[in-house]
């Protein structure tokens, strides 16, 4: 027997230890983010391909993204954690012993698997868990573990690198990933909340991306995403040389800082009274308010944290959105694949299409071409809502 919605409680501890679970999903990405800039002591002279030691994790969730979601269906989201876990922590122990770099990017493409069955379990497990009314915030909590874990990164992670060098981060990455596999092993364990098990083929993979994209459901939260994370890190990474350098650490440093806080309060507080949908509508237009504001004052301290408590509204929202516009666990997993697919995308090709953007036309092109993407994401969420209305 199920509990009624009124009788249903939500277990805070289980949604933070998956929240934790996903800040060491986030840190597949940000441990090799942040260290960049020291690779090349490690690989010395292999130039431009050094960068495939990032971005690999993210070419595979393009490909792979609506896959994983298919995927971590089949084989139950508690065991597809877990396997995520366990195998992101031996990526990270086998990583610390600094390997030649074909080993090193093998291990990232792994990792990239590893990374996406997290992004996608994780969230549908929370949303499983959540009493109805507690799903909005849960999902928002959750939208914030990329922010807060390269908050984690900058503030502990680089002095433990100063301290003892490169390979005591991955270590330190492969522990924690393991501790949340044990604690979570063990708390998942009586819960029952998996579906039937889909078919799996490549046919299948195809209808589900067809089926997903045509569903204006099932698409939505992914569709906006996309748009978001084209500019958020585009953003972040391109905007610092035109802030005053007398603020540019502060207001870099508090740029995540200010969307977490805005999704987490002013998010929250919206999604009590007013769909996800229309609260991301309320942050793609805000965000598009404020580019306007940059192009005026190029590299505003104040409007660049304005901006970003703009986009933390999309943040959130866009979680959760995934059970509310979707009912079952099979149908929020797709989401969720759908969403790592699109955000993949989007955190692709946004920065080298800004960067060139901004070499042809200078500052100009970061608010107009910004501006133009959250235009175009709320405009794809109204459209998707009209074909939802129809139907």
């Amino acid at each position: 027997m199920h509990p009624t919605e009124t009788e249903q409680k939500t277990p805070w501890g289980l949604v933070l230890a998956l929240w934790g679970a996903g800040l060491g999903a986030a840190a597949q990405y940000g441990k090799f983010s942040a260290i960049f800039d020291q690779l090349p002591e490690v690989y010395p002279d292999v130039g431009a391909s050094l960068g495939f030691v990032v971005s690999i994790v993210g070419l595979l969730g393009i490909f792979f993204g609506v896959a994983a979601g298919l995927m971590v269906a089949r084989i139950r989201y508690r065991r597809a954690l877990l396997w995520a876990l366990w195998t992101g922590a031996a990526i990270s122990a086998f990583q610390a012993l600094l390997p030649p770099l074909p080993w090193m990017l093998a291990s990232r493409a792994v990792e990239g698997l590893s990374h996406l069955a997290m992004v996608v379990a994780a969230p549908t497990l929370i949303a499983q868990l959540c009493a109805p009314r507690d799903r909005g915030l849960a999902l928002t909590l959750w939208g914030t573990f990329f922010g807060v874990s390269f908050t984690i990164l900058a503030w502990a992670g680089l002095p433990l690198v100063a301290w003892q060098g490169i390979p005591a981060l991955l270590i330190a990455h492969a522990v924690y990933l393991a501790i949340f596999a044990l604690f979570l092993g063990a708390r998942l364990r009586a819960l029952s909340i998996d579906t039937p098990v889909p078919p799996l083929s490549l046919s299948k993979i195809v209808k589900d991306h067809a089926t997903i994209y045509r569903s204006p459901s099932i698409s939505a939260p992914a569709i906006g995403w996309l748009f978001y994370t084209f500019c958020f890190v585009s953003i972040l990474t391109v905007m610092p040389p035109y802030i005053a350098e007398e603020s540019r650490a502060f207001v870099m440093g508090a740029m995540p800082l200010s969307s977490i806080a805005s999704s987490m309060i002013i998010g929250v507080a919206l999604l009590r009274i007013m769909s996800a949908v229309t609260v991301i509508g309320i942050g793609f237009a805000a965000s598009a308010l404020v580019m306007i504001w940059l192009w005026q004052v190029p590299g505003d301290p104040i409007g660049c944290l304005l901006l970003a408590a703009a986009m933390g509204l999309v943040q959130g929202a866009s979680f959760a959105a995934v059970p509310q516009l979707n009912g079952s666990p099979a149908t929020q997993a797709q989401a969720n694949g759908a969403l790592a697919q699109m955000g993949n995308v989007g955190n692709t090709l946004g920065t080298p299409v800004m960067a060139v953007t901004i070499g042809a036309i200078g500052y100009a092109g970061l608010p107009l071409l910004a501006g133009c993407a959250f235009a175009l994401g709320g405009c794809a969420h109204l459209a998707l809502a009209r074909r939802r209305a129809r139907a």
